[in-house]
């Protein structure tokens, strides 16, 4: 009698009551992002507004009209994360001169 093998242990991602616990990934995601833009300041602030702003203009371009994010509708998602991108860009300057 053979039994099939399984890379995963039984137990990963289970309680004792055998349904999936709970993961919080996305406060382990923020708090990496909070790190990071403690580490970096002003870099780090440039860095993830730029890539929420070309993320969202390429959404807003193919229709995506209203998001998940706080503010729902696009363009002022857009117009948050592009004010944030200056702000960076101008600590980043502060940093250098």
């Amino acid at each position: 009698m053979t039994t099939a093998r399984s890379d995963t242990p039984p137990d990963v991602g289970r309680t004792h009551h055998d349904r999936a616990a709970y993961d919080p990934l996305r406060l382990c995601i923020f708090a990496t992002i909070a790190a990071l833009g403690w580490l970096l300041g002003p870099v780090a602030l440039l860095g993830f507004a730029v890539l929420g702003l070309v993320g969202y203009v390429r959404a807003r371009r193919a229709g995506l009209l209203t998001s998940k994010c706080l503010l729902r509708d696009t363009r002022l998602v857009i117009a948050y994360l592009a004010l944030l991108a200056v702000a960076g860009a101008w600590g980043v300057v502060e940093l250098l001169v």
